[in-house]
């Protein structure tokens, strides 16, 4: 329960909007923490032009933590931004692959976005029932994260615009279609 809220909402729908934004600040610091993974670790022809799309995003979703974490605290809550904390509240799988080709990472970075972007979509969704402003920083930060998707499809789309790891639904699966 929160000691404090925002005008306009009820410790209980505070409570909710925050436990929302808690499970986005987690995905927010896995994002990040994932995306230098493959930042770090990706290699081949495509390495250097990956490798520099990689680091505005990691920037990008690091401010996104800091937004969401200052959104919890302005509505009375405690963001919570340890490891433990990203643990307790995921609900997808540790990033699975180390050193690989520059389409292989991007493959499975593709599936780790539409995770992230599903998710947004439904705290959006929950939002707009209860508190426009969280709904509009979740908007914004969407849209964003759905056009670095698309920075990293552009790379495994064809000319027929069909993506290498279509129908991929797990990483290792997706960076295979993808090498």
């Amino acid at each position: 329960m929160v000691s404090y809220t925002v005008p306009g909402l009820s410790d209980e729908q505070s409570t909710q909007v925050i436990g929302t934004l808690q499970e986005r600040l987690s995905a927010y610091n896995d994002l990040h923490l994932t995306l230098k993974h493959v930042h770090w670790n990706v290699v081949g022809p495509s390495f250097i032009s990956v490798h520099e799309m990689i680091d505005p995003q990691v920037e990008v979703v690091r401010g996104y933590a800091d937004e969401v974490a200052e959104r919890i605290a302005t509505m009375g809550g405690s963001p919570k931004g340890t490891v433990g904390a990203i643990a307790a509240d995921r609900t997808w799988d540790d990033y699975s692959i180390g050193r690989d080709t520059a389409l292989a990472h991007l493959g499975a970075l593709d599936l780790v976005y539409v995770g992230v972007v599903e998710d947004n979509r439904k705290a959006i969704e929950m939002a707009g029932e209860i508190d426009p402003v969280t709904e509009d920083m979740l908007i914004g930060q969407t849209a964003e994260l759905e056009k670095f998707q698309w920075f990293v499809r552009a790379h495994l789309e064809d000319m027929g615009g069909s993506l290498a790891n279509a129908g991929a639904t797990t990483e290792e699966d997706a960076a295979e279609a993808s090498r």
